[in-house]
């Protein structure tokens, strides 16, 4: 039984960095996952033992395995099996399963060629290469067209978005960290 306990006693720590990573409240996970703030609290800090009720829709809302939650034995397989998932109308495919750290994705960026673009802002930096398309960085008062084989790096405190302008899908292998999943609208512009 002291083998369980202590699995189960890691878990609140955990469940903690990731929402902190995430830069969320407790506010608003409990809104993501319809728990209860008081119950997630109590999750964080040990006193509510987790169950597979709180415990899945948590892994689903951070993007993470249950057994990354628990803390489960490595299986010697180091193939990533992460599901993808979409946001403001790309899906991403991640390509690696460390919370917290620096992400991978694979992103496809549908064709919006007439969208208004929204410029963002958040902290750390980006980095993508574009595998097929064409993406159109905006970046401060840069406009450009980037291609297959061509790579961006950049300050994300600089007003930025990434767009599509066709005529076809595009696909972008992109790095970034925690920080980087948060997006904070700064500006917007009407830049072509």
């Amino acid at each position: 039984m002291g083998d369980l306990d202590d699995v189960l006693t890691g878990v609140g720590p955990r469940l903690r960095a990731l929402r902190t990573a995430r830069d969320l409240t407790l506010s608003q996970l409990a809104d993501a996952t319809g728990i209860s703030v008081s119950t997630l609290s109590r999750l964080e800090s040990g006193q509510r033992r987790p169950t597979l009720e709180l415990l899945l829709p948590l892994a689903r809302e951070h993007r993470v395995p249950l057994d990354e939650l628990v803390d489960a034995p490595q299986t010697g397989d180091p193939r990533v099996h992460a599901r993808p998932f979409t946001r403001h109308g790309s899906t991403f495919l991640p390509l690696s399963h460390v919370p917290g750290g620096l992400r991978a994705y694979k992103q496809v960026i549908p064709p919006t060629p007439d969208r208004e673009p929204t410029l963002g802002t958040h902290e750390g930096h980006e980095w993508f290469y574009v595998l097929s398309g064409r993406v159109r960085l905006l970046l401060g008062e840069h406009d450009l067209v980037l291609r297959p084989g061509e790579v961006a790096e950049f300050d994300t405190r600089t007003p930025h978005a990434v767009l599509n302008p066709g005529p076809g899908p595009a696909e972008i292998l992109t790095l970034f960290g925690p920080q980087g999943e948060r997006m904070h609208v700064r500006a917007s512009g009407t830049r072509r």
